[in-house]
C-alpha cells in the first residue's frame, strides 16, 4: 500500500534551516508528482510546493519562494524539502502528499517549529 513517511522536523530559530524528507513506498514514486503542505495551528492545510515526477518542473507558494527548495531522489524514493531563512510563520507540520489513481495520500507530519 502506499506509505510517505516525513522526517526531519524540529525546533529551530528564526533564520535558520532545516532538511525535510518524505520516504516513499508502495508505488512507483518516480512516476508521480509530489508536494509539501503545511498545516500551522488554527489553520488550514495549505500547499507549500509541487515538484514533477522528473523534478523538472516546481511551483512554490508565494510564502516560501526564495526560501525553500524542493528536490526529489528517485532513485531512493525520497522528496526533500530544503528550508532556509526560516521565520515564525512557517511554524507548522509539513505533510508530504501524492495522488494515485486519483486519491490522495498523506504522510503522518512532521512538526517545524521556529522560535527563539
Amino acid at each position: 500500500q502506499v506509505q510517505l513517511v516525513e522526517s526531519g522536523g524540529d525546533l529551530v530559530r528564526p533564520g535558520g534551516s532545516l532538511r525535510l524528507s518524505c520516504a516513499a513506498s508502495g508505488f512507483t514514486s518516480s512516476s508521480y508528482a509530489m508536494s509539501w503542505y503545511r498545516q500551522a495551528p488554527g489553520k488550514e492545510r495549505e500547499l507549500v510546493v509541487v515538484i514533477s515526477s522528473t523534478g523538472g518542473w516546481t511551483n512554490y507558494a508565494d510564502s516560501v519562494k526564495g526560501r525553500f527548495t524542493i528536490s526529489r531522489d528517485n532513485g531512493k524514493n525520497t522528496v526533500y524539502l530544503q528550508m532556509n531563512s526560516l521565520k515564525p510563520e512557517d511554524t507548522a507540520v509539513y505533510y508530504c502528499n501524492v495522488v494515485y489513481f486519483d486519491m490522495k495520500y498523506w504522510g503522518k507530519g512532521t512538526l517545524v517549529t521556529v522560535s527563539s
